[in-house]
């Protein structure tokens, strides 16, 4: 099982990332949950410290490493670097676990514009492809709100690409934007869960701008996840109602694929 949680920033894409996480770990999986958001924060939602946080480091920045794996160094630094790194081990040997599932941190590249190729890009999209198309675990990544560290023959192979909206025409067009992007790169699979819903209006909203196939399921609005954040906890501990609710997409996700 492949996951990849995206949305605008705030619809609470790191709460589904990382009770889904907590979910397949308690029924057994082995679970890999990876930060792919630069705006990273998924290890307090699932459990970590921030004294332990400190003391992982994201993949982007390990310089020595990208340098080793791709042949690149202050002097060809743009020029010359292997395009096809190995990369197989990194998450074993650079992911942290609690409560059942491992955390790999992958950063965001700080140099260069838009779209370029350099030896930290290289890397973390290699990374990114060796989880989705060879490793066995229930991979969950919480990603910003696009798909710009996939490409094609990595996106395809995704299972289920989840949008996180809450109602509101902002969110529905970055839902929108997602699904254009994902056709574009082959992936027919784009559902959608509903987060910060308080009533009927809400519900309506969502039903007016989502088709019904593609809505895994509705988080109601909980002030007990505005708290956890507050207070660093894991949602999946300290929020029932909604850790309830991402159990039904939970199950939604994992219902047999009926399409032919």
């Amino acid at each position: 099982m492949k996951i990849a949680i995206t949305g605008k920033g705030g619809v609470g894409k790191t709460t589904l990332a990382a009770v889904l996480s907590r979910l397949y770990a308690d029924a057994g999986r082995p679970v890999l949950a990876v930060d792919v958001d630069p705006d990273s924060n998924l290890g307090l939602a699932l459990g970590f410290t921030p004294a332990e946080l400190l003391d992982i480091t994201p993949v982007s920045r390990m310089s020595g490493l990208i340098a080793e794996r791709t042949g690149s160094s202050k002097e060809n630094y743009g020029k010359f670097f292997k395009i096809n790194p190995r990369v197989s081990d990194i998450p074993d040997r650079f992911s942290h676990e609690k409560n059942g599932v491992r955390l790999l941190v992958m950063g965001t590249v700080e140099t260069g514009g838009g779209g370029c190729v350099c030896p930290e890009h290289v890397v973390l999209r290699r990374v990114i492809s060796n989880l989705v198309l060879a490793r066995e675990d229930v991979v969950i990544m919480d990603m910003e709100a696009g798909l710009e560290h996939l490409g094609r023959g990595t996106a395809d192979m995704v299972d289920r690409f989840i949008v996180v909206v809450e109602p509101g025409a902002r969110s529905v067009q970055t839902y929108e934007n997602v699904r254009r992007l994902a056709a574009d790169l082959g992936v027919r699979r784009v559902s959608v869960a509903a987060n910060k819903v308080r009533g009927r209006e809400d519900e309506e909203f969502i039903a007016n701008h989502v088709p019904v196939k593609d809505l895994l399921g509705v988080i109601r609005f909980d002030d007990a996840v505005i708290n956890a954040d507050k207070d660093g906890l894991s949602p999946f501990d300290a929020c029932p109602a909604a850790t309830a609710d991402i159990m039904k997409i939970k199950g939604a996700i994992d219902e047999p694929d009926l399409e032919i």
